[in-house]
């Protein structure tokens, strides 16, 4: 059973509030400017390093499915490392899914971002 948290948004770093907005309109522009030029995106064991291969993964990841994203949990480690906690629901296999978000931030900029399943 997935836990709910109740910190609220505005909590959030603003880099990870401004990507995670842009990330659920999926718009690859808007939420890849929220990373540094040398970070860092995992998601699947695959990395993409660099603004410009970052923003490329954003605009094709999921694009074949059709999906919603809710926000159901928020953890803060400390003040450089966040895990955002995502249900998606939709019509890629399975249906439903649970992310954890894990976000690095450097100098008001998210430097790495890794996606895995929630709890792995």
């Amino acid at each position: 059973m997935t836990q709910h948290n109740s910190l609220r948004s505005d909590l959030l770093p603003a880099a990870v509030r401004g990507f995670l907005a842009a990330h659920v309109v999926r718009d690859a522009d808007a939420a890849s400017s929220f990373f540094a030029e040398d970070a860092v995106a995992v998601d699947q064991g695959e990395s993409f390093r660099g603004r410009e291969q970052i923003h490329a993964f954003l605009r094709d990841a999921g694009s074949e499915f059709e999906y919603t994203t809710e926000r159901i949990g928020t953890t803060r480690i400390d003040d450089g490392h966040w895990v955002v906690t995502l249900r998606l629901e939709g019509t890629f296999p399975g249906g439903v899914a649970e992310l954890d978000y894990r976000f690095t931030i450097r100098r008001d900029a998210v430097a790495e971002l890794v996606i895995a399943n929630h709890g792995s």
